[in-house]
């Protein structure tokens, strides 16, 4: 039986299907972008409280975006084979959309090196939508986290890729 060449294969296991951590030591560097997005959704009060400022914590948005940051700063601590990365900038926003009681969480990453920084973007997402549930949740324990993405990756030898918008 021969393998199927058409499926990709997952590089970070070895031929004997050992996890390791991907050899990026010949790879060139280069300037690497990734965009990452993610939603929170929850009941108009708590989104109200947000916008006032009023939630028992404090700044929910303000602390949720230094939480995000930390967090793509400390990714390969949190991800077993995720390599450490000198990240160069790392940018955080949250927009609020009331009509549908969501906020949006986008997070831009940025590295100069040998592996690119997808993770990191979705790292810094998913936690400063935690943050969000965290700070909230004694208001409304049935927030729901949804379509938390890469958008976009820029650099490296596989160069650009935009999300469709349909997937």
């Amino acid at each position: 039986m021969s393998a199927d060449t058409s499926k990709p294969e997952l590089s970070h296991f070895d031929a004997a299907g050992q996890a390791h951590m991907v050899d990026v030591g010949n790879k060139n560097n280069s300037h690497r972008i990734a965009i990452a997005r993610g939603h929170i959704r929850m009941q108009a009060a708590t989104l109200d409280l947000i916008q006032q400022g009023n939630a028992k914590k404090g700044d929910v948005i303000g602390i949720a975006r230094i939480a995000a940051i930390m967090a793509a700063k400390r990714t390969s601590d949190l991800i077993p084979l995720c390599h450490p990365l000198a990240l160069t900038r790392v940018t955080v926003d949250f927009s609020i959309d009331a009509s549908n009681n969501t906020v949006t969480c986008e997070a831009q990453v940025e590295t100069v090196g040998k592996t690119g920084v997808e993770m990191e973007a979705l790292t810094a997402v998913q936690v400063g939508l935690l943050t969000i549930y965290d700070m909230c949740k004694a208001a409304d324990r049935g927030m729901v986290m949804t379509d938390i993405r890469v958008m976009e990756k820029h650099g490296g030898k596989s160069g650009d890729w935009v999300a469709d918008i349909d997937q």
